[in-house]
């Protein structure tokens, strides 16, 4: 097995993104997830299924009750290709990059090499069942990023960059979801901006700016809402989760002032999590909400929160020796499962990754390695 803690990798770009807002406002872009050689084991599963059962009707914000776990496994595929290349799977489309790759691969009903423009190499990849999208970053970091985005129905493609309607910047963090493509700029004043594009009509709008010395990351898209990361160059950082509508921001209600990290908005509800540690930030503490009651969901993997058809995911790294690293569902009617295990030994999840109607998650174990996906409708 490779080690690749993907949860401390985030933790320490941001970490060196916060120590450089004190002479720049635009944070850096966190890297994708690492990797791991091939391997032809089985995907895993939970080793007992229990049908899921809705947890009570929630605590207050001061005293959550807590989630009452259930064996739900979903039924894995192994995505075809090497555990080493990042693949999203959505529906019968496959998004892939290797690590430091100049073109990413489509495959599906109309394969097609995304190609990075030259001197760029791909930094990230989107995908929802409707749109593809692959983000290219300048080698030398001076020029703004490209987005090159694929509309899966028509082949059609157009391009988000420098020199769009509202520009991109230098690095910065990216979300697809509901049509909308969001990303950083550069707005008024050289604030830091959050910036969407309609993919439809491909207009784009400026949204709020992030006050001087401040910065954000982890923009999540949902049918909810949206929401992100904001941080300032406190030592430590002072970190807000908040939701964004236009330019105005709202922090989520009753989290712990400044020790956030991870958040998503849900049909009626949210999930979070919490950094309780500053010394070990790579430890999270999750919890939810749903209307107004508040659930304890337990402990959890910092920035691997995701919000996929509904629901959230979470990953759960080994507890203790000799545990398996989990992958965590909760749902907006307030069940928490446990959808994917690892099958013991050392283990390590990457944060999943959604494509709309398909969840990918990639596991390093010292039994071996797979990358797998499954459907969720």
């Amino acid at each position: 097995m490779r080690r690749a803690p993907w949860a401390a990798t985030t933790a320490c770009v941001l970490a060196l993104t916060l120590a450089g807002c004190a002479g720049d406002d635009e944070p850096r872009a966190d890297p994708g997830p690492s990797s791991s050689a091939p391997t032809s084991s089985p995907p895993s599963s939970p080793s007992s299924t229990a049908p899921p059962t809705p947890s009570a009707s929630g605590g207050t914000a001061a005293k959550p009750a807590p989630a009452e776990e259930t064996v739900d496994p979903l039924e894995w595929s192994p995505v075809p290709g090497s555990v080493d290349d990042t693949a999203t799977v959505s529906g019968p489309w496959t998004l892939t990059y290797p690590q430091r790759a100049t073109s990413a691969e489509l495959d599906g009903p109309r394969p097609a090499t995304i190609k990075a423009p030259n001197r760029y190499r791909i930094s990230d990849t989107l995908i929802d069942g409707q749109y593809a999208v692959v983000v290219a970053a300048d080698e030398l970091e001076t020029k703004p990023s490209v987005a090159i985005v694929i509309d899966l129905e028509s082949g059609k493609r157009f391009s988000v960059d420098g020199g769009s309607e509202v520009p991109t910047t230098t690095g910065g963090t990216w979300a697809l979801g509901e049509g909308t493509l969001a990303h950083a700029t550069i707005g008024p004043g050289r604030a830091y901006c959050l910036a969407s594009v309609d993919l439809a009509t491909r207009s784009s709008t400026l949204g709020w700016c992030a006050p001087p010395r401040n910065g954000f990351n982890d923009v999540r898209v949902t049918a909810a809402s949206t929401s992100l990361l904001t941080f300032d160059d406190s030592q430590p950082s002072c970190r807000t989760v908040a939701e964004v509508a236009g330019e105005r921001l709202t922090p989520f209600p009753d989290v712990a002032t400044c020790h956030g990290w991870d958040g998503a908005l849900l049909d009626d509800g949210a999930a979070w999590s919490v950094v309780e540690n500053e010394r070990r930030i790579e430890a999270a503490h999750f919890h939810a909400r749903v209307g107004d009651g508040y659930f304890d969901l337990g402990p959890g993997t910092s920035g691997s929160l995701t919000p996929c058809a509904g629901s959230a995911y979470f990953v759960r790294d080994p507890q203790r020796d000799g545990d398996p690293a989990r992958l965590m569902r909760w749902s907006a009617d307030g069940t928490l499962s446990v959808v994917y295990e690892t099958g013991g030994g050392h283990a390590a999840l990457s944060a999943p990754r959604c494509g709309g109607d398909t969840i990918t998650v990639t596991a390093l174990t010292s039994r071996g390695d797979e990358q797998v996906s499954a459907p969720l409708s």
